[in-house]
């Protein structure tokens, strides 16, 4: 199965990309879109961020996605349009027919790190080390190559716990 992880950002957006055979995870693609110019009016930005999402999407034809929750920032206004382009971010994968799951960012650094307080080279040096990267990619892009092995981790736990009751679910056959 072929997962997207996105970093939302109204600056700039990460995405990573990944395939995954039961445990193996296998490094696809990852970078950033830029949303241009802060100059240039927030609707502008918010759809160069689509665009590049949809762009993204057409070139990788990932099956499932994963995307980082809005953490409440002190100021109110930089969340609000946090949330905007997350929103725009949504709106492209949603347009494609992709199952979205939303993780926050200690959901994570618990998968990725096995602590939710992780700061971000840590999460840059496990994503390198899980996909076996040459070097950790940078930070935006780091960020949603972690949401997606931890969403592909999530996707495999019903599997893995429907594997490991299944001896115990099988009926007893009764003796005659």
């Amino acid at each position: 199965m072929r997962w997207i992880g996105i970093d939302p950002g109204l600056r700039t957006t990460g995405f990573g990309v990944i395939d995954v055979d039961g445990q193996k995870l296998t490094y696809v693609a990852s970078g950033t879109i830029e949303s241009g110019d802060p100059a240039k009016g927030l609707p502008e930005r918010l759809g160069t961020l689509y665009a590049g999402v949809k762009e993204v999407l057409e070139t990788y034809r990932p099956e499932s996605a994963a995307i980082e929750e809005v953490f409440l920032n002190v100021n109110p206004r930089s969340t609000l349009m946090l949330g905007q382009a997350r929103g725009a971010v949504i709106a492209a994968l949603v347009s494609e027919k992709l199952p979205v799951a939303e993780y926050s960012a200690l959901r994570v650094k618990q998968s990725i790190v096995g602590n939710g307080r992780a700061a971000k080279p840590q999460v840059q040096e496990m994503v390198k080390r899980l996909l076996r990267l040459s070097r950790a990619p940078g930070t935006d892009a780091s960020d949603a190559l972690g949401v997606a092995i931890c969403a592909a981790h999530h996707a495999q736990m019903p599997k893995a716990i429907t594997a490991a009751l299944a001896p115990k679910l099988t009926p007893k056959k009764r003796s005659k």
